[in-house]
């Protein structure tokens, strides 16, 4: 069955099957023609190209070579189609993009660029017969051109419908809709409203015509959206496949200036039920739209925890370019596998944290390209950071220029690390601990110094601290809360002298009460455990290392440790053996860590090797002689 051919149509049988191809040109080498559009089936198997044989004649049919011979049509060729373009030339799928501009960002590495406007009818028209499947990296485009060709068979993606949606309809009496929500009202071009632009606040009633006037008036298109006081601006991409399979990046944090994107925290720092609930938010909103592709929807956190839908743009995001360092699965790489009917790739992300900052023009023409330049060349510094640049050739403030994204263990680190940018400091910034050794006296500093020890000889960034419970508490409480967010992965807390609680104490020196032994006292007795304490402030892990005390010979220690309760996880180990509780932090770190666990095997190899030849000197001069060397 031949869906669309937009040139003379070949047609040959080859046995109950008919095939077809588009203008054949006999020559004396083979020749591949691909069909751009067609999709022809024999039974089940489907045949996207053909071969044609030395005499020009004979059209054989064969299968696909590479991921797809489908090639995508993109209406704009601004950055994100060429993110696009740039992702599908590492899989071989072609991409043509249309756009006015002949120097536009996605000309340079797009597989074909046509100059000519998105937003013409006839133009759009032309292009699509060029395109086996047709996508937008704009959703300003000339809604009923699209519904035209679907129409006539053209492969939109996502559907006409979804951005028609997306283009509301015109209120009739502002005021009244005033009246309805309240102010200050939020007033919004249907069309070209992006990056600040088509955006106004009106404040009062009498403020709505200077902001309809801002807008280019009511002949523009205008609708109203009820202001929404909220606490944090979240985003989620959603990816939506041909069989309506649907999958949710990480929710992030968007930062506005000036309504223009400035900063994206990925993954968002809330909790686990609001990254539910905003996914569940964007799920059901991208569910109630037609079409394949990528979706970002932009989303509002309230102070009381409920979640807005703001807007939702059908196609690639500003607020999902960090996807490209940090997630399995790019947004760019996604939109063209849900588009062309490919398996939905993995969007989790395979860094812990991301940080993705655009670079807006600072000032216009040749001063700004000045500015952009030096920024650059000290973000190239930073250790973790990727530059992306858009190449356009006009420089304009506050217009995306590129972005920059740095990844890192923790939020923590990479927020730094751009901060110390942006303020243009020199100095290196010092390594982020990786492992909190703590202790609430320095009197278990002698014992505690030997995680220290092993951590430094397997080159394990780490920082020792006093953190009372008893003295600061307040200090102990905001460390554990805190540490997983400074990039800290695993606690390691000396328990010295443990507390016993207030009752214990009278009951164990009430005459009434007896014991038999110290130690069934301690099996009977609750104890305040440090370790315990931070553990149950953190979700970090937490090693507790029990410190031998004066009286009690650490059992003190250490029953405080294995007697938490159900909930609070504390690992131990034996009592004064801190360097276990560092070897055991390497481990753990190890899991996730290539070179850790690599020395990690050194190590015991090491130790192996160290016995051997102990037990080579024993067996060679004798017990006498061992133990007089």
């Amino acid at each position: 069955m031949l869906l669309r051919c937009p040139a003379t149509v070949y047609s040959h049988q080859i046995g109950d099957c008919h095939v077809f191809a588009s203008t054949l040109t006999p020559r004396k080498t083979t020749q591949l023609l691909p069909l751009s559009m067609e999709h022809i089936r024999r039974g089940k198997k489907q045949v996207t190209s053909c071969q044609v044989s030395n005499n020009g004649h004979e059209i054989i049919p064969r299968e696909v070579h590479g991921i797809c011979d489908t090639i995508v049509g993109v209406l704009g060729g601004g950055q994100l189609g060429r993110m696009l373009c740039q992702v599908a030339s590492q899989m071989a799928i072609k991409v043509v993009v249309l756009d006015p501009l002949e120097n536009c960002p996605a000309s340079a590495v797009a597989y074909k660029h046509v100059v000519g406007s998105f937003d013409d009818s006839a133009t759009v028209e032309d292009f699509a017969k060029r395109c086996g499947v047709l996508t937008v990296e704009i959703e300003h485009v000339d809604v009923a051109t699209l519904e035209k060709l679907e129409q006539q068979g053209v492969d939109c993606q996502p559907k006409a419908s979804t951005i028609r949606i997306i283009q509301i309809d015109d209120l009739d009496s502002a005021k009244r809709a005033g009246e309805l929500f309240g102010y200050p009202l939020m007033i919004k071009s249907r069309r070209l409203a992006y990056d600040g632009r088509g955006n106004a606040v009106a404040h009062s009633e009498e403020a709505i015509s200077s902001s309809v006037s801002v807008l280019g008036g009511y002949d523009r298109g205008l609708y109203v959206e009820k202001w929404a006081p909220f606490k944090k601006e979240l985003a989620v991409i959603v990816a939506r496949g041909r069989g309506n399979n649907i999958s949710c990046y990480p929710v992030v944090e968007t930062i506005h200036k000036d309504n223009i994107c400035h900063i994206v925290k990925a993954p968002a720092d809330v909790s686990w039920k609001i990254r539910r609930l905003a996914a569940d938010v964007a799920q059901k909103a991208v569910s109630s739209l037609e079409g394949a592709g990528v979706f970002a929807v932009e989303l509002f956190l309230t102070k009381d925890g409920q979640i807005l839908l703001n807007e939702v743009a059908p196609r690639p995001h500003n607020s999902g370019h960090h996807t490209i360092e940090s997630c399995l699965t790019s947004q760019y790489e996604q939109h063209l596998r849900a588009v062309l009917g490919l398996p939905l790739g993995d969007p989790s992300m395979k860094v812990p944290a991301a940080i993705m900052y655009n670079l807006l023009g600072e000032e216009e023409g040749e001063l700004g390209f000045s500015l952009a330049h030096q920024f650059i060349g000290r973000a190239l510094n930073i250790s973790g950071a990727s530059i992306h640049w858009y190449d356009k050739p006009e420089m304009r403030k506050q217009r995306k220029m590129g972005h920059m994204t740095i990844v890192g263990s923790s939020m923590g680190i990479v927020e730094a690390q751009l901060n110390s940018l942006l303020s243009k400091e020199k100095d290196e910034l010092e390594v982020a601990p990786r492992v909190g050794i703590i202790m609430g006296s320095d009197s278990d500093l002698p014992i505690m110094k030997d995680a220290a020890k092993i951590l430094d000889s397997f080159g394990v960034p780490h920082e020792v601290r006093i953190v009372s419970a008893h003295r600061t508490s307040d200090l102990m409480d905001t460390y554990a809360a805190s540490a997983h967010k400074r990039g800290i992965q695993i606690i390691i807390a000396g328990a010295g002298g443990a507390a016993h609680l207030p009752g214990n104490l009278i009951m164990f020196n009430c005459p009434s009460v007896c014991f038999s032994s110290t130690q069934d006292f301690l099996l009977n007795s609750a104890f305040i455990s440090f370790p315990g304490m931070v553990a149950s402030k953190t979700p970090l892990p937490v090693i507790g290392v029990p410190v031998r005390a004066s009286s009690l010979d650490g059992i003190d220690s250490l029953l405080s440790i294995v007697q938490m309760p159900r909930g609070v996880p504390v690992a131990t180990v034996a009592i004064n053996n801190a360097t276990n509780a560092g070897l055991l932090a390497v481990r753990i770190l190890g899991i996730g860590d290539a070179d850790l666990l690599a020395r990690t095997i050194q190590y015991q190899e090491d130790v192996r090797d160290e016995v051997l030849k102990k037990d080579e000197k024993l067996v060679k001069i004798g017990w006498e002689g061992y133990l007089n060397s």
